[in-house]
């Protein structure tokens, strides 16, 4: 069977410590499988009742908890604007947490900018704070989709304040007894897990090592489950799936924006369609973790993979749908050469840089949390995949990503001065740039400092805060005045991407002299720096 081959190949095509995966359909397990070590140093083997972190995929039963709790989310809308007390706008609604679309900068992003060591503790005091400083949003609520972890963890404290019972106590109550998951609880504590499972960081070639957390999650990302709890869950699912008023129905049900249009993200599920079926589903990931899980109704098919490494487990779960569906996934053809539309852009409405290239033999988008790899349609001249759409015109390329329900131009803006000596104009005004944006910036609704430093000729930027002093990166230039600060590690399992650092200047000055800069990436964006220094 080609299930049966997807699975013994797994291991070796995402290689790690451990793992486990099982598929189902109709309520019944297909294949059940685990492998290698849950604690290589301590030779524990992974086996269905290992505790294993699900990060994200709590998300879900955190909104399960919510509905259980209070059928009508909106009677705690009071309880959000109070957790946002120096808010200048109007605050979401316990809705707009559940769908992602609350506007609210993703705490974890934040705290990178407060100076945040990538090992640094992050518990509940530095999550009230970071939380409860917010004075701007990205976004009108419900108008736009932005991944924030904080949304969930917004209801799970709010579930706590309006119960009088722990999240914990909660989600045994309301999910784990009822599902029959009887291994799973909140591990909020991510420094160690209760049977001393470990997640590691690492590849083959250099090696693997325990993977080192020290912050808290409770809503956003806090579940600990065994394989045997999460076919429980996928069990319970496909049990209660004709029952209009079940849990899951109420969790998948349809979700749109303020103005009707259908949203592809709610109650901490994520609506896809792949090979021409459509499932809901999600991913979890901590740095040493990785997880997802999805349902398609149509089939009545439940997959899910779980590593205790940095593997690809979204990919694991297209390869064991596609092998479930019996479907071949064909390779793609590889391109020879970037289309003459690739190259650097800026978004206006975020004020991101957009950057458009060949990378093994595909088009790469990098704007959003992570890069996106694109079809090109050489016919058409477009570039898309499930979720995002390039057109190229004469006065730019429109980008539409359908998640975030978003649709703008990208405007070009000159490529790496560098790059190309010929560009002596440009190299010279970049040079120029060059040496007089180094100093001290600082933004006043964070109360937060960026520093830009030359280094023998190289720009180098750092973020600090009340929460320490960030490493030095080294910048990347996109056009004279628009640089890209790296974050190649954060606190949670991926970095906020790179920072867009877009410098402004006094048009009034004969010299230009500048002023400030904006900083952004995709899950924190449009905060204004002053020069301070």
């Amino acid at each position: 069977m080609k299930l049966d081959a997807a699975i013994d190949e797994l291991a070796l095509a995402y290689p790690g410590p451990g793992g486990a995966c099982a598929v189902l359909q109709r309520g019944e397990v297909l294949e059940r499988r685990t492998w290698g070590w849950a604690n290589a140093e301590r030779r524990i083997p992974f086996t269905p009742h290992t505790l294993f972190r699900l990060c994200s995929i709590t998300k879900q039963f955190t909104c399960a908890t919510l509905l259980t709790e209070f059928p009508d989310p909106s009677v705690l809308d009071a309880h959000v604007r109070d957790r946002l007390p120096a808010l200048e706008e109007t605050a979401p609604t316990t809705l707009h947490l559940c769908h992602n679309q609350s506007g609210l900068r993703d705490y974890w992003a934040v705290a990178m900018l407060h100076g945040s060591p990538v090992e640094a503790p992050f518990a509940a005091a530095e999550a009230r704070r970071v939380i409860g400083g917010t004075r701007t949003l990205q976004f009108t609520p419900g108008t736009r989709y932005s991944y924030a972890n904080q949304n969930f963890r917004l209801i799970s404290d709010i579930l706590e304040e309006r119960t009088g019972r722990s999240f914990g106590e909660l989600l045994r109550r309301s999910i784990f007894e009822r599902v029959g998951m009887h291994d799973a609880l909140l591990a909020a504590d991510t420094r160690a897990m209760p049977d001393a499972t470990e997640g590691y960081e690492g590849t083959p070639q250099t090696g693997f090592r325990a993977a080192r957390n020290r912050i808290l999650w409770t809503g956003d990302a806090g579940l600990g489950a065994s394989l045997e709890d999460m076919i429980a869950w996928e069990r319970f699912i496909d049990t209660t799936r004709d029952d209009a008023d079940s849990l899951y129905r109420r969790l998948s049900a349809p979700v749109t924006f303020a103005d009707g249009t259908p949203a592809a993200y709610g109650f901490g599920l994520s609506r896809q369609t792949e090979y021409e079926h459509a499932f809901t589903g999600h991913g979890g990931a901590l740095r040493g973790w990785r997880s997802h899980r999805l349902y398609v109704p149509t089939e009545r098919l439940s997959v899910l993979v779980m590593f205790n490494h940095l593997s690809d487990a979204h990919g694991a779960a297209m390869d064991l749908l596609a092998a479930a569906l019996g479907i071949e996934r064909p390779p793609r053809p590889a391109l020879v050469a970037a289309p003459p539309w690739a190259g650097a852009y800026l978004e206006p409405e975020t004020g991101l840089a957009a950057r458009i290239d060949l990378a093994n033999g595909q088009l790469r988008l990098r704007f959003g949390h992570s890069a996106e790899r694109l079809d090109l349609d050489l016919g058409a001249g477009t570039a898309a995949n499930a979720t995002t759409r390039l057109e190229p015109t004469t006065d730019g390329v429109w980008m539409e990503r359908r998640v975030d329900h978003q649709r703008s131009l990208l405007r070009r803006c000159d490529a790496n001065p560098y790059a190309d000596p010929s560009h002596a104009a440009l190299s010279h005004t970049a040079h120029l740039s060059q040496t007089d944006l180094p100093g001290r910036y600082r933004c006043a609704e964070l109360d937060t400092e960026t520093t830009i430093i030359d280094a023998g000729g190289i720009l180098y930027g750092a973020f600090s805060g009340f929460l320490g002093q960030g490493r030095m990166e080294m910048l990347e230039c996109v056009a004279p005045d628009v640089w890209l600060l790296p974050c190649p590690r954060a606190l949670d399992h991926t970095p906020p991407g790179d920072w867009t650092l877009a410098f402004r200047r006094d048009l009034r000055d004969p010299r230009g002299r500048v002023v400030g800069v904006t900083v952004g990436c995709w899950l924190a964006r449009g905060l204004n720096y002053e020069r301070i220094g």
